[in-house]
């Protein structure tokens, strides 16, 4: 039985771990090519909005690979980036007269992914650990 729940824990973490590492990489991969005005959007762009994408981008793929790997410090930047895609989510909806609507409903997208993230590599893993006991 213990086994088993260790199993259900890996994967909960490593599909955490994928998750991260995808919103990452696509976090860095569009937000560069605004950066670099490769692609050009028909919409108002926060260039300091699409820079904190790609510096926490970055961060999420070091995220990723902690979550893989299981190290502690895992826990406490999980926690780090979900508190700052939220506030970010919250000054661009509730502040910001200059944010479109595709970069609110971006950074809810990227918060939600981020519960997500924190649900599946450190609720379940918490949760199943006390099932072992």
């Amino acid at each position: 039985m213990s086994v088993l729940i260790t199993n259900k824990s890996a994967i909960s973490q490593k599909s955490a771990a994928i998750l991260a590492l995808l919103l990452g990489l696509m976090s860095v991969f569009t937000g560069s090519k605004v950066l670099l005005e490769i692609d050009t959007k028909n919409y108002n762009i926060l260039f300091w909005l699409v820079a904190y994408n790609v510096i926490f981008g970055a961060i999420s793929i070091i995220v990723a690979y902690f979550i893989w790997k299981n190290y502690s410090k895992s826990k406490s930047l999980t926690f780090f980036v979900l508190s700052m895609h939220f506030i970010v989510f919250i000054y661009l909806k509730f502040i910001s007269e200059t944010a479109a609507s595709e970069s609110i409903k971006a950074m809810l997208f990227r918060t939600s992914v981020w519960i997500l993230i924190t649900i599946l590599s450190l609720i379940i893993p918490k949760y199943l650990s006390k099932q072992v006991k």
